[in-house]
């Protein structure tokens, strides 16, 4: 069974925090996904930190990684 973790992010467009579900299988994966409130394309960065927590970073489609 797939490990699905709740993170909050704020929408690099209108600001707003919105809660995603993170599947852990994602691990440095890139995804689009939709904002729930402005429905822009937010670009998902999935990645695990040193002590093994699931990070997630958000860019819009003009930001660099």
């Amino acid at each position: 069974m797939k490990e699905l973790t709740e993170k909050s992010i704020s929408c690099p467009y209108c600001g707003e925090t919105i809660e995603v579900l993170i599947d852990s299988t994602d691990l440095d994966e890139e995804y689009i996904e939709d904002c729930q409130v402005c429905c822009k394309p937010i670009n998902f960065l999935v990645s695990e930190s040193i002590d093994g927590e699931i990070t997630v970073s958000v860019y819009s489609e003009d930001d660099a990684y």
